[in-house]
């Protein structure tokens, strides 16, 4: 998975992501313009420091950093440093303010947030065997064929048992977080005070997915999970297993506030333009904040040194 998605040619290191699949960053700006209110707050918090951080982790071709700077207010954005992590080269024609990196910068202050980035992290896949062993799922990276290796043992069976305890049913899978664990600790570690935000598919302990979540995109559309680098590799995320607090997508746009809602039919006679617009803004805001979409995602609050202004 990683060779595939981040290797030499990788999926991720190729490919446009949204030529493949849509995210809350590319359906409106009104996400962008929400994360820059919640950059806002965390500014307020940390007490308005000279230089403040915003990273963008898994930035894609920096969709979502560009529309924040755009979406703040002026005395903000003449402190703010925004950070765009991402594997693949620069874009080109990018805003000179975006800063193109690998890895996210330390000993920052300010707001990280990893939208759909989780899910891309690399994981390894258990599935129950006749016996009812969990053992390694091992898969031949030319077209997907799998085969069980070895058992599960060691810290990768300790997650297991606290996260995903393992069916004794034959053929069911849990997918191994702790790859997730380790890149969400580092994440929100690089900050030295301030808000780290996952927003991504997610299920928890007490309803996981008995035949996991693997599955691939490309093009819109699923597809075979195959590692060849031809296509997306995602597995939704135990956010449960990260410290923070979580809560919906929905609940929390609405706590940022700033969604329009459905204009007056009045306007629809005085300004029909303006009616349109706004009409098109509600619908934006609906597809960002419905429960079976987009709304239904998790995000998680990890603060650092500060409280969660989202609380």
């Amino acid at each position: 998975m990683e060779h595939a998605l981040y290797g030499p040619g990788g999926f991720f290191v190729r490919e446009r992501p949204a030529a493949h699949f849509r995210t809350s960053a590319h359906a409106s700006p009104l996400f962008a313009a929400a994360v820059a209110e919640l950059l806002t707050r965390v500014d307020a918090a940390l007490g308005h420091p000279a230089e403040l951080t915003f990273t963008d982790m898994g930035a894609g071709r920096a969709e979502l950093a560009t529309g924040v700077l755009a979406a703040l207010p002026a005395p903000v954005a003449a402190r703010v440093r925004v950070h765009a992590v991402e594997r693949a080269p620069r874009p080109a024609g990018l805003d000179p303010r975006i800063v193109w990196c690998a890895e996210p910068p330390r000993g920052v202050r300010g707001l990280l947030l990893a939208n759909e980035w989780l899910d891309n992290v690399p994981l390894d896949i258990a599935e129950t065997d006749e016996a009812g062993v969990p053992r390694q799922v091992l898969v031949r990276p030319a077209d997907g064929a799998e085969r069980l290796g070895d058992p599960v043992t060691g810290a990768d069976a300790r997650w297991l048992q606290r996260w995903w305890p393992p069916s004794a049913e034959p053929g069911t899978r849990a997918e191994i977080g702790r790859t997730r664990d380790a890149a969400w600790a580092a994440a929100a570690g690089s900050l030295d005070a301030g808000l780290a935000v996952a927003v991504d598919y997610a299920h928890t302990r007490a309803g996981r997915p008995p035949y996991g979540t693997l599955t691939g995109y490309r093009d819109g559309r699923q597809v075979p999970p195959v590692p060849d680098g031809g296509c997306d590799l995602t597995a939704h995320v135990a956010l449960d297993a990260l410290p923070g607090t979580a809560r919906t997508q929905r609940t929390a746009l609405r706590a940022l506030g700033g969604l329009p809602t459905r204009p007056p039919l009045s306007l629809a006679t005085t300004d029909p333009a303006a009616y349109v617009r706004a009409l098109a803004a509600t619908g934006e805001a609906a597809e960002l904040t419905a429960p079976g979409g987009l709304g239904g995602f998790t995000w998680l609050t990890t603060a650092v040194g500060i409280d969660d202004v989202l609380a």
